[in-house]
């Protein structure tokens, strides 16, 4: 479990692919104090395994279905991304909790500065956005942020200088891929109430309950 907290940006030492699995290595530095083997780090929202570790990198391996349904499958070398180790029960919650179990791939829509922050929009399917809610959480490429607005083929966020500086938001663009996990505690809820409530749980359900 995450916090959606981004710690560093790493950079892709090598991809290496192979038939049914590929390994990933990222050059890292902060996410390595306190990390052994078999700990899990959340590499652009995506939960992975440490399978090795060596001064200043460490390697995962990454499933074929997980390149699939991620942008890990998109990273060539070089490329930045975003890490930040488990959650300590010690520690705050900074952001809210991550599984770092993506959803699925978004894409950059736009993205334009807005006074000192910038204002992002993304499309996303509709199986991602059934749970996303104005002014609730998402992880994109692990980072927890607020959802600014939604509407039917997507929805916009803001993020700060510091978060811009310290994260890929900063310089991704229009076009780019971005990993969606939403909101864990929505899908818990929807799932209790489908068997309870005849019919299931629909927008219309929560407007006319007073949810939405």
């Amino acid at each position: 479990m995450f916090t959606g907290i981004v710690e560093e940006m790493g950079s892709v030492k090598a991809l290496r692919r192979d038939v049914g699995s590929a390994r990933l290595t990222v050059s890292a530095s902060a996410v390595l104090g306190g990390t052994a083997i078999g700990d899990s780090i959340c590499v652009n929202g995506v939960c992975l395994t440490v399978v090795e570790m060596n001064k200043g990198e460490f390697s995962a391996d990454v499933a074929v279905e997980t390149l699939k349904v991620t942008n890990l499958g998109e990273l060539q070398i070089g490329a930045k991304v975003n890490l930040e180790r488990a959650l300590q029960l010690s520690a705050r919650i900074g952001g809210h909790l991550v599984s770092g179990h993506v959803d699925a791939v978004g894409r950059i829509r736009e993205k334009h500065e807005e006074g000192n922050s910038w204002k992002i929009f993304f499309d996303a399917s509709k199986n991602v956005l059934r749970y996303v809610i104005k002014k609730g959480s998402i992880a994109i490429d692990g980072i927890s942020l607020t959802v600014a607005d939604v509407d039917n083929t997507g929805f916009s966020i803001a993020i700060i200088p510091h978060t811009a500086r310290l994260t890929t938001l900063g310089f991704k663009s229009a076009g780019a891929g971005v990993n969606l996990e939403t909101d864990i505690i929505g899908k818990y809820v929807e799932r209790l109430l489908s068997g309870r409530i005849e019919g299931g749980v629909d927008l219309e359900f929560l407007r006319k309950n007073g949810f939405a």
